[in-house]
């Protein structure tokens, strides 16, 4: 029987900022749900989803997971995900959006106790003329919508896939 590797992919974001920038990790979890056909539900400190699913030609088992705290409180409920589904931190793919990654993926390395961890640094672009706080607040654009509803989805697939067939138990 071949191999199925097991895989988190946790997005981060803040849930209570839907459709906006710094929320790209959450929206992007909620759209690998829908390609997937798995189904969130809540838990007390976020959403998750479980489900075998084949992403391009790779077979694996993927839980998705979305936090209901602030993204830099994120880190301890990843953490309790994974030990609740017995998964390594080298089975971590964390998705966010780049503008912020390094603050927020602090708590996350230091609830896992490593680094060693996949990240997906979702591009969010930049605005000059506006302040950077504003800019990651503001709602995304119809064309950023569409694009991570499609292309970027797509890449995110993509992605994932690869991670997974590098993933070994």
């Amino acid at each position: 029987m071949p191999h199925i590797p097991k895989i988190l992919v946790a997005g981060l974001g803040n849930w209570t900022a839907i459709r906006t920038r710094q929320n790209l990790g959450h929206h992007i979890i909620d759209e690998v749900a829908w390609y997937t056909g798995i189904r969130m539900s809540t838990e007390r400190d976020g959403f998750s989803g479980d489900g075998t699913v084949t992403l391009g030609e790779t077979r694996l088992s993927m839980t998705l997971y979305k936090h209901k705290h602030l993204a830099s409180f994120a880190g301890p409920f990843i953490a309790s995900v994974c030990r609740k589904r017995g998964l390594r931190p080298d089975m971590v793919v964390l998705v966010a959006e780049s503008t912020a990654y390094a603050p927020r993926t602090l708590t996350v390395i230091t609830a896992l106790g490593t680094q060693d961890f996949h990240r997906l640094r979702v591009g969010v672009g930049r605005d000059p003329a506006v302040g950077l706080s504003e800019y990651v607040s503001a709602a995304l654009s119809k064309d950023e919508s569409e694009f991570w509803c499609a292309e970027g989805a797509d890449l995110v697939y993509d992605a994932i896939e690869k991670i997974a067939r590098k993933i070994k138990e």
